[in-house]
């Protein structure tokens, strides 16, 4: 007696294809091309003639169905990019209306300010609480579209309170925005990497940047005039206007109801992401979170010194670059004697190169790898910039060339630091990381703009950009150490793209013979050690079971072989 234990998961695909009717394999295995050839059902094989037609068409179809197919992995790739366009866009609404609200809502620059900072101080914790709601408790699908509920929500508070003209309402409407913008980005991080770790991972990740880099540009390229249109519709100038009337700040909320709109779609976005995604969890039979493995705050004690490394060049990177634009236009005006027009337009070419440039330096990386080089080049090409603009001449083609070069190193920074928290945090705290490192780098945009206010109050422009270069300077020395750790420690985080493909290609064959392995209780006769039966012996094993009646010079093929020299002729 031969006892046979084959599961449904390993039966289906053996299985191939099969005619409903007569329970007949119509593929088989071919030796010599490794394809699929006809089955010896009583028929030649030249005998038969199908419809090529209907084949490739249905073979279209399925590919295009596929969750593991590109045609869905792009699909899936452009609705998590559009997550964050809304919240991109609307975030920086303050600073595309910043003297509109100023003379509108009658407040002075430090009220104006707590709208950013209303934003910024809360996100240093509730970007790695909503982390681990993420991990723990939501999922990233319900996650998601909870914090992009939140946007949606805190949107439409902004601009009821600038259309009734209660500024405390839009401060209140600014915090709610904030609970999910941060955590929003969390969630699309997890997103990425869940679809496209180990195979265009940094490419991803320069998408994402370069779409949310879009909604910014927009955003300040759109409002004002938009604004101007309504409140002065003859008016073709594009001077600032100011209010003559009590009906400006109804005017302010019609601008900013449209970014609620925006918002509006990128809730959609992330509602048809999650369906999506469950879908595909379903077809592939993703693995849910290995059981034990539930993500705590006691995780972070546990993350790797890599990690607390990346974290640490996150901040110390990002701080010398937002709060500088933050500030820029009234540096490029002061130093190079610049107009407002010229300004505003020399500061957003750091958003218009990297919304250009980031998806090609993200397939850069993927196709060579070496992240921390990139890594490395993007923060000595900031420094450069910074120390240009501190020391160089009052040329006014000057900043343009410096602007280019900070846009190029941002990208290129941002296509490779972002994915290396994957390459060393399990999965199932991935939500976790990304969280903190949220929460680090907010806090760091929370202090350190108000520091350089001081500076610049104190000590002028000079003395701030040789703080920025000082922020730099360690942001370069924390890449260098996590580039002797790596080295010292495999060399996981600065592998050569082929050397990841080769680890991944060498992962996936493990895990297909363990899926694929059948308990055989062998016969006496039997003397050569257990092995996985072969594809071809296990499909027609199966079909006997189900009554079918199998040719003996079938049935002769050994199970503990995969060679097929001797029956050829059959296969053929």
């Amino acid at each position: 007696t031969e006892i046979y234990t084959l599961s449904l998961h390993d039966a289906l695909p053996i299985c191939n294809v099969m005619s409903l009717e007569e329970k007949t394999p119509l593929l088989q295995p071919d030796e010599e091309s490794g394809t699929a050839a006809a089955a010896d059902t009583g028929t030649d094989a030249a005998d038969v003639k199908p419809d090529d037609k209907g084949e490739k068409e249905d073979e279209v179809i399925a590919y295009c169905c596929d969750p593991r197919g590109w045609p869905c992995a792009i699909l899936v790739l452009v609705l998590i990019c559009l997550l964050s366009f809304g919240s991109y866009y609307c975030y920086d609404n303050p600073v595309a209306l910043q003297n509109i609200i100023i003379n509108v809502m009658k407040v002075d620059f430090t009220k104006y300010n707590l709208l950013y900072s209303l934003y910024s101080w809360p996100n240093v914790i509730l970007a790695l609480v909503g982390g681990l709601l993420m991990d723990r408790v939501f999922g990233v699908r319900l996650g998601t579209v909870i914090f992009s509920a939140f946007i949606c929500l805190g949107q439409l508070i902004f601009a009821l309170g600038a259309f009734f003209d209660r500024y405390w309402l839009m401060l209140a409407g600014r915090f709610v925005f904030g609970l999910g913008g941060e955590s929003l980005a969390v969630a699309q991080n997890a997103y990425a990497v869940l679809w496209f770790k180990g195979r265009v991972l940094n490419l991803v990740f320069g998408l994402l940047l370069s779409v949310s880099r879009l909604g910014s540009t927009v955003n300040q390229n759109v409002n004002f005039p938009l604004y101007n249109a309504l409140y002065h519709p003859s008016s073709k100038n594009s001077t600032i206007s100011l209010p003559v009337d009590g009906s400006a700040h109804s005017y302010l909320g019609v601008v900013l109801f449209i970014g609620f709109i925006i918002c509006i779609l990128s809730l959609l976005c992330a509602v048809f992401l999650g369906l999506l995604d469950k879908w595909a969890a379903r077809v592939i039979k993703r693995p849910p979170a290995a059981v034990g493995q539930k993500p705590s705050l006691r995780d972070l004690k546990d993350f790797p010194i890599p990690v607390w490394l990346v974290f640490l060049v996150c901040v110390s990177y990002y701080v010398s670059v937002f709060p500088f634009i933050g500030m820029a236009v009234l540096f490029l005006q002061e130093k190079y004697g610049l107009s407002t027009s010229q300004a505003n337009f020399v500061n957003s070419i750091v958003y218009i190169v990297s919304a250009v440039a980031s998806p090609f330096l993200g397939l850069m990386v993927d196709k060579t790898g070496f992240n921390l080089f990139w890594l490395m080049f993007g923060i000595f090409a900031t420094l450069t910039a910074h120390v240009a603009f501190a020391f160089s001449s009052f040329e006014k083609f000057i900043p343009y060339l410096v602007m280019i070069l900070m846009g190029l190193a941002y990208s290129c920074l941002a296509c490779s630091l972002w994915p290396m928290v994957s390459f060393i945090v399990p999965e199932h705290q991935l939500g976790t990381a990304y969280g903190m490192m949220q929460s680090v780098q907010n806090l760091g945009l929370a202090v350190v703009p108000i520091i350089a206010g001081i500076v610049v109050d104190k000590g002028g422009y000079m003395l701030t950009e040789v703080m920025f270069c000082a922020l730099l300077c360690v942001a370069l020395l924390c890449g260098i150490a996590l580039y002797i750790y790596d080295a010292t420690h495999g060399g996981k985080l600065n592998k050569s793209a082929w050397a990841r493909a080769r680890e991944a290609k060498d992962g996936e064959e493990s895990r297909s013979r363990t899926s694929s392995f059948v308990s055989i209780r062998v016969p006496i006769k039997y003397t050569s050690p257990i092995s996985a039966a072969s594809a071809f012996y296990l499909r027609n094993r199966f079909l006997s079971k189900m009554g079918e009646k199998i040719p003996e010079h079938v049935m002769v093929v050994n199970p503990l072989t995969s060679s097929y020299g001797v029956h050829a002729g059959i296969l053929k």
